[in-house]
């Protein structure tokens, strides 16, 4: 499979079955029916949205790459990962949740409440990543900039987004804004991480790990959390650029 077949073949994929998906849930709402977290028919159109990104991902890389489902499995689940990989994931999440502490904005009601928050957060969140970064970025970079590809990336995920939280029933509650903000800084977060590591279970935890920590906070100061989000993009350019392998920027 040649590459803009796949990157075409991945995104009408995820993008047209989380549509399909959203169209239904239209329909759904529209003959009087509830559909969200609380009902059975709400989780199905969750679970079948939340996992186009992996699914497509799984089809499209396994044909790219002439892998196999085996060794993605064996990569999702590579926690064996060096200390300095992990300590580039606490640095990153320190500067993306240091404005949330510093304006004590971190509520934390129970010790088991992160705990199943991330548990959850695997499951819808963590997962999408082997659609966006073990695939998707990664071919992009074969032909584009790092920087492109993260932009190109992040236009396609935050429409993945927006379809998926119409399909949660939260898109009218949804600060656009700051929410585009966010998730491109994350974005940056996780090419970085995969573009120096290599590792997909570390982007999976790395975006679990944001999901949990952002249900556990409220307000933040919004001039700190702008500034802090350019630096976490500008460190993330460095560090994608200083990788082991050579990466234009």
């Amino acid at each position: 499979m040649k590459r803009k077949q796949a990157l075409s073949l991945y995104l009408a994929g995820t993008l047209g079955q989380i549509l399909v998906v959203s169209l239904l849930v239209l329909f759904l709402r529209a003959w009087g029916l509830r559909v969200d977290y609380e009902t059975p028919i709400g989780l199905l159109t969750l679970i079948l949205g939340g996992l186009s990104s992996a699914i497509w991902g799984a089809i499209i890389s396994i044909r790219y790459h002439h892998s196999s489902f085996k060794q993605l499995l064996r990569d999702f689940f590579q926690v064996n990962q060096p200390l300095s990989s992990y300590l580039l994931v606490l640095i990153f999440l320190v500067l993306d949740f240091l404005p949330l502490v510093l304006s004590g904005g971190m509520i934390i009601q129970a010790w088991y409440l992160p705990i199943i928050l991330f548990l959850k957060a695997l499951v819808f969140g963590g997962i999408e990543e082997i659609g966006w970064r073990y695939f998707f970025q990664p071919t992009l970079q074969e032909k584009l900039t790092y920087l492109l590809s993260t932009l190109f990336t992040f236009l396609a995920w935050s429409l993945w987004h927006l379809l998926y939280f119409y399909i949660d029933g939260s898109l009218a509650t949804i600060h656009f804004l700051p929410f585009l903000l966010g998730l491109l800084s994350n974005c940056f977060i996780l090419s970085a991480i995969y573009t120096r590591t290599r590792s997909l279970w570390l982007c999976v935890m790395t975006h679990a790990l944001i999901n949990c920590l952002s249900q556990l906070s409220s307000a933040e100061s919004v001039w700190l959390s702008l500034v802090i989000k350019v630096l976490i993009i500008l460190l993330a350019m460095r560090i994608a650029s200083s990788g082991g392998e050579k990466v234009r920027v």
